[in-house]
């Protein structure tokens, strides 16, 4: 099979379209063959060993696909080959084969394609848990969402559409503004590429305070951080609750008198540890997801795809902060 592999730490021009052999699954394992990989922020760390997780090299890439069964290992139940499914492993995406823990998987719809299959599950998974479980967001209260034109920021936005918030949506371009108004934003605010320095942010926390009203925002979901993280925390309102979801902008510092100042919550969110340990509760949210999208209310937004030859220049491409939605890599 083939694979596009990082077999050194570096950017997405070090990853090498290799020739290798099929993997076999193990108990409780299943054999995928990968039809879509989605490219998410994750994959541009990964590779430069600047994530969390630091697999063993040669590896590839692509923590979310969609694909199906090839072969079953011994003791898996429930599944059978031929079926069609979607998996978030982590990496090992961008590759034609890959072994997947049975228990893991999810049934891919038939009226679903395999693209937006693999575009599905980290985006939305993760925003229903961070607005859901750790906003604990309610009808008629407002949410900022930052970043929202990404594909974890416009999940966030259809999400709280969906929860009947209020959504403002901050992104950084006008067409950006477009994409989060179709994905039902009920106003945007486009704001200055950073770094911002002090007098810019005093401006950026401005135009934050004037969008979400005097009472600020009860949900700020932020999956970009750096130097918009305390602009945004000033617009938060009493008990407030600021949702900490990534750092492509880099990992900010916050003045926590303004914590006490509103008497607000700062709330990591870590949806792969959250689902890894409390599966019933993930369990039901992937029940409500796909639900919403039978109902039409979420639908994920792939705005490009790629062969997996560039594969790398989906990543490149992420990485700029340039891109809108998701991006996948399809695999013959």
């Amino acid at each position: 099979m083939k694979a596009l592999l990082s077999h050194e730490p570096g950017g997405p021009d070090t990853l090498k379209l290799t020739e290798m052999d099929d993997p076999k699954p193990g108990p409780g394992e299943l054999l995928v063959r990968v039809k879509a990989a989605a490219v998410n922020y994750p994959d541009v760390l990964i590779i430069e060993d600047k994530y969390q997780f630091r697999p063993p090299r040669p590896f590839a890439p692509g923590g979310e696909v969609a694909g199906t069964v090839e072969a079953l290992g011994e003791g898996v139940e429930g599944w059978n080959v031929g079926d069609r499914l979607i998996a978030v492993p982590g990496w090992g995406g961008m590759a034609e084969k890959i072994v997947v823990d049975a228990k893991a998987a999810i049934p891919l719809p038939q009226n679903r394609n395999f693209t937006e299959g693999a575009a599905f599950m980290l985006t939305y998974a993760t925003s229903i848990h961070a607005l859901y479980d750790r906003g604990r967001l309610e009808a008629g209260q407002t949410l900022l969402v930052l970043g929202a034109s990404g594909g974890v920021g416009l999940a966030a936005v259809e999400l709280g559409k969906a929860k009947g918030a209020r959504v403002i949506a901050a992104v950084s371009s006008g067409e950006k503004a477009r994409a989060a108004r179709n994905a039902g934003a009920d106003e945007t605010i486009v704001y200055e590429r950073g770094p911002l320095d002090k007098d810019a942010q005093k401006k950026l926390s401005a135009q934050f305070k004037e969008a979400v009203g005097e009472n600020g925002a009860d949900v700020i979901f932020d999956p970009v951080g750096g130097d918009y993280a305390e602009p945004a925390l000033r617009a938060i309102a009493w008990e407030g609750r600021y949702l900490v979801v990534g750092f492509p902008a880099g990992i900010p510092k916050l003045p926590l008198n303004l914590t006490l100042l509103k008497s607000c919550d700062v709330c990591g969110v870590f949806w792969g540890a959250f689902a890894a340990r409390d599966p019933k509760a993930h369990a039901a949210h992937v029940k409500t997801l796909f639900g919403l999208w039978d109902e039409g209310k979420i639908n994920p937004k792939v705005t490009g795809t790629y062969p997996l030859g560039q594969g790398g220049d989906a990543i490149a491409a992420l990485a700029s902060r340039k891109a809108i939605g998701k991006l996948v890599v399809t695999i013959d």
